[in-house]
């Protein structure tokens, strides 16, 4: 009796004890819903090497819209960025179909803090548009967090590509 209730007793703590990783801060400064902490600060991202609007390189948006790309564990658009979202506030206010607007991280990080940080990125693309004037009715957002790389290979230069936000026409 005694060696079952040592058992239990074990099975128990280990099972509230759990893996002892910490949860994303969602309540605290970096906030979904703090609009202040969305600024274009200290990032720095070289929009150059994710390729020009003629070329397409590294751009995973389609019908017209470009990838907006981030820093490691950031949500801020960059002003290295500005040209993708002017070009991609001129494209949304010309449709009139809906966009979905989906966050994207690279490998780094819990899946709970990655599908967080997603969703952080695709809000500050949707409040930069809608300040722009798109209707924020036309806008869906989603987060796939890590697992919808563009790029698997285990470098610097891939991570990066991984850490954006794609604008999609829903259809």
């Amino acid at each position: 009796m005694t060696h079952k209730l040592l058992i239990l007793t074990a099975v128990i703590s280990l099972f509230l004890s759990g893996c002892g990783q910490t949860a994303p801060d969602l309540n605290g400064s970096n906030n979904i819903s703090d609009a202040n902490a969305i600024s274009g600060d200290t990032v720095s991202i070289d929009e150059s090497a994710y390729g020009n609007e003629s070329d397409g390189n590294y751009n995973s948006s389609t019908d017209g819209f470009r990838s907006v790309y981030f820093d490691f564990g950031d949500y801020a658009i960059s002003s290295n960025m500005e040209n993708n979202m002017n070009n991609n506030i001129k494209v949304a206010l010309a449709v009139s179909s809906k966009i979905k607007i989906e966050g994207n991280c690279d490998e780094f990080g819990t899946d709970e803090y990655n599908y967080a940080l997603g969703l952080k990125r695709a809000k500050a693309v949707k409040d930069s548009l809608v300040s722009q004037g798109l209707t924020s009715g036309k806008t869906v957002m989603v987060s796939f967090g890590e697992s919808s790389p563009v790029c698997t290979e285990p470098s610097d230069s891939c991570y990066d590509r991984n850490r954006r936000v794609d604008i999609r026409l829903v259809k």
